[in-house]
């Protein structure tokens, strides 16, 4: 099948781009409402249950969104972008693939194993231990996914920013290639 580009994303690439964004956003910041607030807010860890089960999802849904994406090439960038306009995207959207959506859930299942704590997917199936308990590893563990979480959100924030700048400096169709209502 040749692969041909056009200026918007397919329903099928939209719907996982945005439903991943939202369950990676809620993860996120229930994620930091446990650990921040956890006596006043997560005292029965009810809210770290629901980050793990969120967040979870993330690591199945990124494999049907890289096959997605290999049969189905994203837009072609606009001719105005420089090459190191190109580069940078192409460099900021991998980052966001490896980083955001795989090492960071990977670090959380890494630390849920090394705390000896389960991890539900969906509430419906406990996700194997990565690695056996090992409590000496609990500080590092801990502090490599709070690490990794806050350099996501940095990620995060400067993707959507540069989707806005894209938008509203630039006026291109990158933003609206992406948008559900699109449909070319």
């Amino acid at each position: 099948m040749a692969k041909t580009h056009t200026d918007s994303y397919t329903g099928t690439a939209k719907w996982l781009h945005w439903g991943m964004a939202a369950i990676w956003i809620a993860s996120w910041c229930i994620g930091i409402l446990a650990t921040h607030w956890r006596d006043e807010l997560n005292p029965g860890h009810g809210l770290t249950i629901l980050h793990k089960a969120l967040a979870s999802t993330l690591l199945f849904l990124i494999v049907v969104r890289v096959a997605w994406r290999l049969s189905h090439p994203a837009p072609a960038l606009p001719a105005s972008m420089s090459p190191m306009m190109r580069r940078g995207a192409k460099v900021g959207h991998i980052l966001l693939y490896a980083v955001a959506l795989i090492a960071l859930p990977l670090s959380g299942w890494y630390w849920s194993s090394v705390a000896d704590k389960p991890i539900m997917l969906l509430g419906l199936y406990q996700l194997p231990p990565i690695v056996a308990p090992n409590e000496t590893l609990y500080d590092l563990a801990k502090w490599i996914h709070t690490l990794m979480a806050w350099f996501c959100g940095a990620l995060v924030g400067g993707h959507l920013l540069i989707a806005l700048k894209h938008h509203f400096i630039d006026k291109d169709e990158i933003l609206a290639g992406i948008l559900p209502t699109r449909n070319r």
